[in-house]
Parts: structure tokens; C-alpha cells; sequence
């Protein structure tokens, strides 16, 4: 009898070790503040990015340090549209790729954090660098990355979108992926 619950336990810590999202990077994050907290879903930042202030359709926005070499930094950006906006996540990514000429999509995963179907996506190029009302070029920028997450959250669509030059978006995916996996419900 013993020894059957003891078979239990370790059966039982193995199953919780296999759960479907991946362990966070060890990673120094911010807990984002709960006033920012969009579509039932909050999360936790990168310690090293900073905030930005509000932007238009933007939930929050952060700015990614240059790398030593001197480059550009970049930014990540997250939106949410509202309740059933934004169109679905093969849309959305379709919609990124487009944002670049020549890009190549290397990656695509969907995974769970939490209870919350996941996305993840990279994409580089030369990136079009989109903006303003009419999400115009505003010059292309070659040897660019994005890694987008959309996150399927209770109350619709969330998109995190970063964009950097592509040495600066590779040496900063373990942060970004660290703030997808700290995405919890409110």
C-alpha cells in the first residue's frame, strides 16, 4: 500500500513537470500594473525595457535597449482592439509578414501559459517599419526582426509585437519570451 503511494506522488510530480507551457527564462521582470491589464490578462515586463507612455491603440508599449555595438534598439508593442476585434491569429501573422519585403517566417508555435492559448512567431527581413493612420512605410529597415505572440485572452485578442534590428531582437527572445510566460489571468 505504501509503496503504491509512493508510485502515486512521483507519478503525480512527473505529470506536473510536463504541462504544456515552458518553464520562464530566468529573466529580471516588472509586474506590469493592474491598470494596464487588458482583455483579463496581466503580465510582467523586462526589468531592463522601458515603459514608454501611451500611444494610440496601444495597451502598453516598451523600448528595448540598443545593443553594445551601437545599433538601433527596438520596441515592443501590445495591443488589444476590443472584444472579437483584431481578426484571428493566422490573419494577424499574415498581416506581420507582410510588414516585411523578402521576410521569412523561422518560427511558429502555439503553446499554453497558464490556462491561455499562445501563439509565438518569428519573422525577419527588411522590415517596411509601418506607421501612422494608415500603417504607411516609413522607410525599410534591413536585417530586422519580429517576434509576435497573440494571445488568445478571455476577453479577445491580445498582440505583442516586437520589433529591433535582428542582432538585438535574437539577444533579447529570452526576455520576450519570459514576458509571454508570465501572462496571467486577471
Amino acid at each position: 500500500m505504501m509503496q503504491r503511494s509512493v508510485m502515486a506522488m512521483v507519478a503525480a510530480a512527473i505529470l506536473a513537470g510536463c504541462s504544456g507551457s515552458p518553464k520562464s527564462p530566468d529573466v529580471a521582470t516588472t509586474k506590469e500594473a493592474a491598470e494596464t491589464a487588458v482583455a483579463g490578462v496581466n503580465w510582467s515586463y523586462p526589468s531592463r525595457w522601458v515603459k514608454a507612455g501611451p500611444r494610440m491603440m496601444r495597451a502598453a508599449t516598451y523600448t528595448i535597449p540598443a545593443a553594445t555595438d551601437g545599433s538601433e534598439g527596438g520596441e515592443c508593442a501590445v495591443f488589444f482592439f476590443g472584444a472579437g476585434q483584431g481578426g484571428d491569429v493566422d490573419i494577424n501573422i499574415q498581416r506581420w509578414e507582410t510588414q516585411f519585403q523578402n521576410g521569412v517566417t523561422t518560427e511558429k508555435k502555439d503553446r499554453t501559459v497558464g490556462e491561455i492559448l499562445v501563439t509565438t512567431v518569428a519573422i525577419e527581413g527588411s522590415y517596411l517599419s509601418p506607421g501612422g493612420p494608415m500603417m504607411q512605410s516609413q522607410g525599410v529597415k534591413e536585417n530586422h526582426k519580429l517576434l509576435g505572440a497573440v494571445i488568445q485572452a478571455p476577453e479577445g485578442m491580445v498582440f505583442f509585437k516586437l520589433t529591433a534590428p535582428k542582432p538585438v531582437a535574437d539577444a533579447v527572445a529570452a526576455e520576450f519570451d519570459a514576458m509571454v510566460a508570465s501572462i496571467v489571468k486577471q
